[in-house]
């Protein structure tokens, strides 16, 4: 389907997609230490639903299984918080089904002939089934973070960043950087490994904004 694209174009478009990821753990990283809590700003979300967006296309040119797999489900998730931002009824209403169906349509577009697509992304000559299997599961797991996020937020009726997000996602990085290697992408090694320092951090500052808060209590 999309045979001829040269191996640059795929992946300046899957750094393109990282830059967002970066931007938006960038962003959030410095917001928190400025205000010595793990914070959940609106531009986290925003520059998630456009590095998804932008990652997904990445993983059907990659013809990757498990990075689409992971971002099919993260999408929806990163709207839900633009709508918990109230961010998502600002927005132009053809804007609303672009982003909404834009996914579907791809899958869609890509599912068309059933057998084309497992003979490309699960029978890959390039990539052993053991190796998609380990891939997928390793965006399974990253992508639980954001269920859990979103299981989370829903209790608490705000779209919050909890500590447990920041160790499932130490615990998939760790597996996706190890898949990047093995798949010898940079685009997964150097998002991933970049991120593996800004969750280790975002965790020291939850527990010593805790334990801050727990000492004021006394």
């Amino acid at each position: 389907m999309f045979q001829g694209i040269p191996n640059w174009l795929i992946f300046t478009i899957g750094f393109i997609a990282q830059f967002f990821f970066t931007a938006r753990t960038l962003l959030q990283w410095f917001l928190s230490e400025k205000s010595k809590k793990v914070s959940s700003p609106t531009s986290y979300w925003i520059f998630s639903v456009i590095g998804s967006w932008t990652m997904f296309f990445y993983g059907v040119l990659r013809n990757d299984f498990s990075i689409i797999l992971g971002q099919l489900i993260s999408y929806y998730i990163y709207l839900w918080n633009l709508n918990a931002k109230g961010v998502w009824k600002k927005l132009h209403a053809i804007l609303k089904a672009v982003l909404l169906l834009t996914p579907v349509a791809a899958v869609i577009l890509l599912l068309k002939d059933a057998g084309s697509f497992l003979g490309k992304f699960l029978n890959n000559a390039e990539i052993p089934l053991w190796m998609v299997i380990y891939g997928s599961a390793g965006q399974i797991i990253f992508t639980l973070r954001f269920i859990y996020q979103w299981a989370y937020s829903e209790k608490k009726h705000e779209s919050v960043l909890p500590a447990g997000f920041w160790m499932i996602s130490l615990f998939g990085s760790a597996v996706i950087i190890s898949y990047g290697i093995f798949r010898k992408d940079p685009v997964l090694i150097l998002g991933q490994s970049f991120g593996f320092i800004a969750y280790t951090r975002n965790l020291m500052i939850w527990y010593s904004s805790k334990k801050k808060t727990n000492a004021e209590k006394q």
